[in-house]
């Protein structure tokens, strides 16, 4: 008989990932948690590529959500995804890739510049996206900082949102592990 172990705090992560990710649902602009839910994945995902593959399948799940019932009236068909996604899709990987770097020890010190450069890199990467998509922006460099430049009011609540949520999270998880250790990843 095959015993398979099961891993307790995977399933605990991966249950904050997408619980964080339906937090997309509050009715607040730009304050979402998609950034901080990539830097707590490569923090605390002992197989890196999980951090990122987990980020966007919770992304994904809870956009066919939001696009389906939520928005389902600005869509004419079920959308599976929706024009541009890759390039937020994208800025939530390239968030988890700079947190392998940024987080290798999780400090409040590092988790406030992984919530700061989350911020960055999404702005960065989701305007690019727009401005290369875009008929309203001319297709120069002066269209791409116009475009960069109407994104600036944005940016607050994506910032604020990284913030909260990477406290939230970080900090939630820190106390539950303290309650309960075997949430602790095992020391090789």
């Amino acid at each position: 008989m095959i015993t398979q172990k099961i891993n307790i705090r995977f399933i605990v992560l991966v249950g904050i990932v997408f619980a964080a990710a339906f937090c997309r649902l509050l009715p607040i602009q730009n304050f979402s948690p998609l950034g901080a839910i990539a830097l707590f994945g490569a923090a605390h995902f002992a197989k890196k590529w999980h951090a990122i593959a987990i980020t966007i399948l919770a992304t994904w799940l809870s956009d066919l959500f939001i696009n389906n019932v939520i928005y389902a009236k600005f869509f004419p068909t079920f959308t599976w995804f929706y024009k541009g996604f890759f390039w937020q899709y994208g800025a939530y990987a390239l968030i988890a890739i700079a947190a392998f770097f940024i987080l290798k020890k999780v400090t409040v010190k590092n988790v406030f510049i992984g919530a700061l450069a989350s911020a960055l890199i999404f702005f960065a990467v989701s305007n690019f996206g727009v401005w290369l998509g875009s008929t309203t922006y001319p297709q120069s460099f002066a269209g791409l900082v116009q475009c960069y430049v109407a994104g600036i009011p944005f940016i607050n609540g994506t910032l604020m949102g990284d913030l909260f949520y990477a406290i939230v999270l970080f900090g939630g998880f820190a106390f539950a592990q303290k309650q309960a250790p075997f949430l602790q990843l095992a020391k090789s």
